[in-house]
């Protein structure tokens, strides 16, 4: 790496941290012994999986964004679902093939990534050509995300003509399994997946349940152990990232100890930093150990943390102080979905986007309005209230994830650069 670009990329990174003060198929498990020591995170692992570490990653992002424009810039930092990018019916059917209206929207917005939930998946066949077709339209190449946690929550598993294998929930997991058996399960969901065209899985999920009164979070933890959650969180992520696919520790500061559901309403949880950091944090910290691409932020507010009722997903406190300075995570923050109920009833699309982006967040997952939430990034950015460094500090995070990871390859800024041209 030549000096001036190290120097611009260690100023990006210096930038950002002083901008805010956010029934299963699998054989029988192996002797805990057999499970690396070393993290995706590592340049071993790194080489072997993509032959570029993250350093060189880093380099490649910076170079491509050389020719990228404000507005280019801007819609990296957007993961989006099919509905916000053909509005033109109702039929949940026609979200399950890629339209004029999809590729209309993915030029004019230039959207970091998409979403796919079950209605957008009925086979192999049409997932496969659904994303290659998202992808073949993007100049940009797309991160493909999805939610697949093993249990309930698992968009591609659950539909049996998928054929992907079934796993039990990760309650069941965490009371009945170890280590080894999580990592096969996170090898095995990255290899599925991958082969379908997806590249992050946001899972696991790293809450510590400790109130039986969580319907959110339900089966969807390891348990209430921090330790054990924390062991089984890492065992994932370091087995679905061997398969280059990322991970994602959801949901920062952790919302096991709630009694509501923030797909519904405004949720608030009674913890002390000192119960967060002995509990909660735990399986996160483990998880960023083990080099974890993505950590989700709730939409959860921490009062006793925070002193106020905005949403972690806001929070410079949380997700800056917190996750960044004190966890010392330098990858890639993500909000949990904008269109659930503590963002839309108390602050627009608008707002809710330059509230997340100017607590830490790098990306913005599905606004309720796409249009309202980029154009206000892309104003604001203009205006110089999100500044230009801010903004390349988060798009740096994202591109070298995308390189690191080969969905995007070095020599691609070329390839855009001809386009543009042509």
């Amino acid at each position: 790496m030549n000096t001036n670009k190290h120097y611009f990329i260690k100023t990006l990174f210096s930038i950002l941290l002083c901008i805010c003060i956010t029934g299963c198929t699998l054989q029988p498990a192996k002797e805990e012994t057999d499970i690396p020591t070393e993290s995706p995170g590592t340049e071993d692992t790194e080489k072997e999986n993509t032959g570029m570490d993250y350093d060189e990653a880093l380099e490649a992002a910076a170079d491509y964004m050389e020719n990228m424009t404000i507005e280019e810039k801007a819609g990296q930092l957007f993961i989006v679902n099919l509905e916000l990018l053909d509005k033109s019916n109702g039929n949940y059917y026609e979200w399950k093939k890629f339209t004029k209206a999809m590729k209309k929207s993915i030029n004019k917005y230039h959207i970091g990534g998409v979403i796919l939930f079950s209605r957008n998946i009925a086979g192999r066949k049409q997932t496969r050509k659904l994303i290659n077709q998202l992808n073949k339209n993007s100049n940009i190449p797309l991160f493909i995300t999805v939610d697949e946690e093993g249990g309930d929550v698992a968009r591609i598993a659950n539909n049996k003509k998928m054929g992907t294998t079934i796993f039990p929930s990760m309650e069941e997991i965490g009371k009945t399994k170890d280590t080894s058996y999580v990592y096969d399960m996170g090898t095995v969901i990255g290899t599925e997946i991958k082969e379908l065209g997806f590249n992050v899985d946001f899972a696991p999920v790293a809450d510590v349940k400790t109130s039986e009164l969580n319907l959110e979070i339900g089966t969807r933890s390891f348990g209430g152990e921090p330790g054990k959650v924390a062991d089984l969180v890492s065992a994932f992520v370091k087995g679905i990232q061997k398969q280059n696919v990322s991970a994602t520790l959801k949901h920062f500061p952790g919302q096991g100890s709630s009694d509501g559901d923030t797909h519904i309403e405004s949720v608030n949880i009674d913890s002390s930093i000192t119960s967060l950091r002995k509990n909660d944090f735990v399986p996160f910290e483990a998880g960023i150990e083990a080099g974890a691409d993505f950590v989700m932020v709730s939409h959860i507010s921490v009062s006793k943390v925070t002193e106020t009722s905005q949403p972690a997903s806001m929070s410079d406190l949380i997700m800056e102080t917190i996750l960044r300075d004190e966890l010392g995570f330098q990858g890639i923050i993500i909000t949990d979905a904008m269109d659930m109920a503590p963002i839309t009833n108390n602050y627009t699309s608008a707002e809710a986007a330059y509230g997340a982006l100017s607590g830490g967040a790098d990306i913005v997952l599905m606004p309720l309005d796409l249009e309202m939430a980029y154009n206000e990034v892309v104003n604001r950015i203009n205006n110089g209230t999100i500044s230009r460094e801010r903004l390349d500090a988060s798009v740096l995070r994202i591109l070298a994830v995308k390189f690191m990871r080969g969905i995007m390859v070095p020599g691609i800024e070329n390839e855009m650069e001809q386009n543009k041209n042509a």
